[in-house]
């Protein structure tokens, strides 16, 4: 392909991106700088908890291209994946919201993506610019650890992005990491929703006494020291992993349990702050 070409089919592509993002009202990423913090797992449940509120339509671009998990935490699989007229249709997962991932285009579960950040950035223009997302009001991204390639490419790619929500646990190590995550939104001028602190002590099924596993507090500490709002604590919960790997998000199998209060509570704000 000749030079005029390529960047001909570049602009064709960033001028769908446009028209697709545009319908779309709210655009926002869970984040963190720190890998093993649940932000998957968060990330599933606040979609579901937003589709609760109704809100409007809910999608989840997972953009974990190395190692994407959205799918089964949703309750889909690889052959949901239609293409009708060169288009991708998000199949609908847990609580109708609807998803787009590359576990759907690998030909197995196990199957290995070894790609350079340059093929990152065109497989994330592909996504944005091929798949259907009408009827949809809320698009979360769910992005990999670190401040690498992914987060960077949605900064360069996507218009009209709302904003990061950074996801902790309360030890200092994990604050020093997720700090950094603030750090590169501001450097690349995009705003910061909020904290969310993760595995926030655990309340025992047995005798509800409230119990710390990771000592620290360095989700409120965070948000404190970054000046920016400190969205919620989840506490730790077993059924949180429990219903991730059955495909249904905690906060639709056990509404009343504390985890699942706290998402719906943070849901709740993430949406006040976005209108």
């Amino acid at each position: 392909m000749s030079y005029p070409d390529m960047m001909k089919q570049m602009a064709e592509r960033q001028k769908k991106i446009i028209e697709n993002m545009n319908k779309i009202k709210y655009k926002i990423s869970v984040f963190s700088g720190k890998g093993g913090v649940g932000k998957s797992v968060v990330t599933a449940n606040l979609a579901a908890a937003i589709a609760g509120l109704d809100q409007g339509g809910v999608g989840i671009l997972d953009s974990d291209f190395t190692g994407p998990s959205i799918p089964r935490m949703m309750g889909l699989d690889r052959s949901q994946l239609e293409v009708v007229g060169g288009r991708l249709i998000p199949p609908q997962g847990a609580a109708g919201v609807k998803v787009v991932s590359m576990a759907f285009l690998l030909p197995e579960e196990k199957t290995p993506v070894i790609w350079r950040g340059p093929i990152k950035k065109i497989a994330l223009e592909q996504l944005l610019s091929s798949s259907d997302w009408q009827g949809t009001d809320y698009l979360i991204f769910d992005l990999p650890p670190g401040t690498g390639d992914e987060a960077l490419n949605i900064m360069q790619v996507l218009p009209g992005f709302d904003g990061f929500i950074v996801v902790t646990v309360p030890t200092e190590i994990s604050r020093a990491s997720v700090s950094k995550s603030i750090g590169f939104a501001r450097k690349m001028h995009a705003k910061v929703l909020g904290v969310i602190e993760n595995m926030s002590g655990h309340v025992c099924p047995h005798c509800g006494n409230d119990n710390e596993i990771f000592v620290g507090n360095g989700g409120e500490l965070l948000a404190t020291e970054m000046k920016v709002p400190l969205l919620g604590k989840i506490p730790l919960d077993h059924r949180l992993s429990e219903t991730s790997d059955q495909g249904v998000p905690m906060v639709l199998k056990y509404p009343d349990a504390p985890a699942s209060k706290s998402l719906v509570d943070i849901a709740e704000r993430i949406v006040e702050s976005l209108k």
